[in-house]
């Protein structure tokens, strides 16, 4: 590939143009917004000049309600030898552009899953989609070469290449990404006129669940609007469960001990149920989950405390696995929980205690 047109500069189209750039891919920019078009220009994603002739791969990054259109029309003007689309929903638009009776043969589904809760050209990075999965849905009518220039974009953005049928991917998504989002919206709208002393009780843990819900609006709409059939599934499997264990947490009240028994089962069922969907994340680098230890840490919240940390484990030889950190309310220190193996405990704990570091049990 050495030409690519990115349409759509927004978080993905211009971070997979940042990631082209870098590898020298001439991107050219276009945008319904040309001021967006610059922004992403001044960046260095690319120049925002009109391609002199066809370009190799033509990357449409519009949202899912506008892809077919964008397709189609780049399709008719003849901008590329190859059609790609990033938008996070993939039966819907592809059905779009049978309805038009457009050739399909030069054009190939694709989502990059990777993003971020900012949005715009300004919140993009070139190595936004490095190690992540990035799902391909060619057909039986795909080109090879089609195909072919999608793995090499996928190559270039250092992703992960992915093969799914378009309707499959759109359940999966809708599982993973879609209806989470919804449930992480639903628990954080609790907090919007909760008590402040409610609030400032906020630790890791509603952070954890509440940071999606960050996102944009109008993208989640747009985005939904293209699958509401899967997300609607799965949000009745969970407002049936919601509904049992309700009826769990009010047996629990209850002055009858064989209600309470009832209610106890009830709450353990869905908690079990839930460690059994949680081991099924995929752990480090995709691979099967791993069980890993945490070391508490108590630091400072001034500038090179972590890498401070992170060095003298490192002289430890122990290899920090994942982190977490967690800030004290009120108090300029916080906790890092420094996730490594189980052998790897006691090494880490007595190199930390002996560079003075304050471990928390």
């Amino acid at each position: 590939m050495r030409t690519a047109l990115v349409i759509g500069t927004g978080l993905i189209g211009t971070s997979a143009a940042l990631a082209l750039s870098k590898r020298g891919v001439v991107v050219h920019l276009s945008d319904h917004d040309p001021e967006q078009a610059r922004t992403a220009a001044a960046l260095g994603a690319g120049t925002d000049e009109e391609p002199a002739g066809p370009v190799d791969l033509a990357i449409i990054a519009a949202p899912p309600a506008h892809v077919a259109a964008s397709l189609a029309d780049a399709m008719r003007r003849g901008v590329a030898r190859g059609y790609l689309d990033v938008a996070s929903v993939k039966g819907g638009p592809r059905r779009e552009l049978e309805s038009l009776g457009l050739d399909l043969s030069a054009y190939i589904g694709s989502h990059p899953m990777s993003g971020r809760e900012k949005s715009g050209p300004l919140a993009a990075t070139g190595d936004l989609f490095e190690g992540r999965p990035w799902v391909l849905t060619p057909t039986r009518d795909t080109d090879t070469e089609v195909l072919n220039l999608a793995l090499e974009l996928v190559s270039h953005c250092r992703a992960v290449p992915v093969v799914m049928d378009a309707d499959a991917h759109d359940r999966a998504v809708a599982l993973v990404s879609h209806m989470p989002h919804l449930v992480s919206s639903m628990v954080a709208a609790r907090l919007e006129n909760a008590e402040e002393a409610a609030v400032r009780l906020c630790g890791q843990g509603i952070r954890d669940v509440t940071r999606i819900a960050a996102s944009d609006p109008r993208m989640w709409i747009d985005i939904l609007s293209a699958n509401p059939g899967p997300v609607a599934d799965l949000l009745a499997d969970v407002s049936a469960d919601l509904e049992e264990t309700v009826q769990a947490l009010r047996a629990l009240q209850s002055s009858d001990e064989a209600k309470r028994r009832e209610g106890a089962t009830g709450i353990e069922d869905v908690l079990r149920r839930g460690n059994a969907g949680q081991v099924r994340v995929p752990g480090k680098h995709g691979a099967a989950p791993t069980t890993y230890e945490s070391v508490v840490v108590l630091i400072d919240d001034q500038p090179g405390q972590l890498a401070r940390i992170f060095a003298d484990a490192g002289r430890a030889g122990v290899n920090i696995e994942d982190v977490r950190i967690e800030h004290a309310t009120g108090q300029q220190a916080g906790l890092v929980e420094l996730m490594v193996k189980p052998s790897a405990v006691p090494v880490l704990t007595a190199s930390l205690r002996e560079r003075g570091w304050s471990i928390r049990q």
